[in-house]
């Protein structure tokens, strides 16, 4: 069973446009154990409602490090009132230099991955749980 640790969201305000980007921050555990870590991200500039994300996926124990875990790059969307998750090319997003969260997988690799189904588990319950990141792609239905 999973459940979340949700820190508090922080926002950056755009210097060109004003507009406001919220970042997230998401703990993911497995039947109490640590299991993975989201960072999300999305924008209320004009234009397309989406979401960046990434899921970190391995061992999180003290003992471990970002050798120990592999990172999916996601972008997170609605169409035909549906939310939609995508793998995204590895070099793109805000997480391609943070080292804790292991390395990123190209989007071949990362479709190919043993994981992959769990990560799409995990973002199914980031679209249901997560309220801010919810409330801001139902803006798109």
């Amino acid at each position: 069973m999973l459940s979340f640790d949700f820190e508090e969201p922080t926002f950056h305000t755009c210097e060109c446009c004003g507009g406001r980007t919220t970042h997230l921050t998401r703990f993911v555990y497995q039947d109490g154990d640590a299991y993975a870590v989201y960072y999300a991200r999305f924008s209320d500039h004009p234009g397309e409602r989406y979401v960046q994300a990434v899921v970190s996926i391995g061992d999180w124990s003290e003992d471990s490090g970002p050798w120990d875990r592999v990172a999916f790059a996601l972008n997170i969307w609605v169409a035909n009132d549906q939310f939609q998750v995508g793998v995204r090319p590895a070099g793109e997003g805000p997480w391609a230099g943070i080292e804790i969260i292991g390395r990123v997988l190209d989007r071949d690799e990362a479709l190919r991955h043993e994981r992959v189904g769990e990560v799409f588990h995990i973002s199914d319950h980031m679209v249901a749980e997560d309220r801010p990141l919810r409330v801001y792609l139902q803006g798109a239905l």
